[in-house]
């Protein structure tokens, strides 16, 4: 049976409902995503990590949970937020329930409650802490700890997501290429997508040294999504500014194109609410077309829109842009000789549960390394 649960903000806003998943008590940053599917994608995304989930959407947990679209080997949301859980879910691949699935799991979630009033309060004062409990149900004790909590900026998280030990995703097929990914939260479907088109991904640590990276003789160099403060993220990027002294081709994604950023010498900042969803409109300033991506990220790269950046490998320039907020949703790296060395995006276009608009991406990475071999 359901308990009463409460959510309070740490400005003060509470909300009351009932329990959905584990009882207890949890605190994170709130956030929320405008995602109307994908929820068990969303629950198991690394990048998720030390948050409280709002779904934007009503109605979840419909189609139950399945033993193939996690994208780890855990849930990692800190807290959930849903406004009508589904009774019964209903889906041919469905296992359990979800609210089964968060219970076995001890993921404390909070339902009945109206997250659309949540969500506009989260877009006007920003993310922020926030607690859920089913065992304070005072407004102001429950405040009194969520004030106790971190705040997400400053947080360094990537290892405390990453693969403890490096493992190999064989290409499907042929063997084209030679990958290394740096685990900084990867979802599954990263390695898949690369291994689909010919690429052997070795996932190493967030913490894995130069020596072990070349030590597989890689072809390309990949960086994952992944949850935290990118400037508090200092051996990545350090890695990435030695691999692009060796003129190593470069993709990054989400986390990958922060700390792409900060190795050409960019700055970092924390957006008010972030882009979390999978309906987020991006402009390819190159082609001109506009593709619908997928997107869970509350940093972003401070880098000039239309100007160059001049870099010591080379000119840096911004590539995608938000057409909601103008946010920079892309970077490349160009040499003297006038061929692209690297690039990233801010966004998913691995796209699990969401739009394939950008799944080019993975044949622009091996475009590059057959430009670089």
């Amino acid at each position: 049976m359901s308990q009463p649960a409460l959510l309070v903000l740490e400005d003060g806003r509470s909300f009351a409902g009932t329990s959905y998943g584990a009882t207890g008590e949890t605190y994170g940053e709130a956030v929320f995503t405008t995602g109307m599917t994908g929820y068990q994608e969303t629950l198991t995304d690394p990048s998720y990590h030390r948050q409280i989930v709002t779904q934007t959407a009503p109605h979840i947990g419909n189609t139950g949970v399945n033993d193939e679209d996690d994208e780890s080997q855990r849930i990692w949301v800190a807290g959930y937020v849903v406004r009508d859980p589904a009774r019964v879910p209903s889906n041919w691949r469905a296992k359990r329930s979800l609210d089964d699935q968060l219970k076995s799991q001890g993921i404390v979630g909070i339902s009945g409650i109206d997250t659309r009033a949540l969500t506009r309060h989260l877009r006007e004062r920003g993310a922020m802490r926030a607690g859920i409990s089913t065992e304070i149900l005072d407004p102001a004790a429950l405040l009194a700890k969520v004030l106790q909590q971190p705040p997400m900026a400053g947080a360094d998280l990537a290892d405390e997501v990453t693969t403890p030990e490096t493992y190999v995703v064989p290409a499907e097929g042929e063997k084209r290429f030679t990958v290394v990914a740096l685990d900084l939260g990867i979802k599954s479907m990263t390695p898949k997508r690369m291994a689909e088109r010919g690429i052997e991904v070795h996932v190493m640590p967030a913490t894995a040294s130069l020596d072990e990276v070349l030590a597989v003789n890689p072809d390309g160099i990949f960086m994952s999504n992944g949850p935290g403060d990118p400037e508090t993220t200092e051996h990545p990027t350090t890695l990435l500014k030695q691999l692009l002294e060796q003129n190593k081709p470069y993709f990054g994604i989400c986390f990958g194109n922060q700390v792409f950023g900060r190795a050409l010498g960019l700055g970092t900042f924390k957006l008010k609410y972030g882009h979390r969803g999978i309906n987020q409109p991006v402009l390819d300033r190159a082609t001109g077309k506009v593709e619908i991506t997928a997107q869970n990220h509350g940093f972003a790269v401070d880098a000039p829109i239309d100007s160059m950046v001049e870099t010591p490998y080379g000119t840096a320039e911004v590539s995608h842009v938000s057409l909601n907020d103008n946010v920079v949703e892309g970077l490349r790296l160009t040499g003297k000789d006038g061929r692209v060395l690297a690039f990233s995006v801010q966004y998913h276009p691995e796209a699990a549960a969401g739009p394939h608009d950008s799944a080019y991406l993975f044949d622009r990475f091996i475009e590059l390394m057959e430009g670089r071999n």
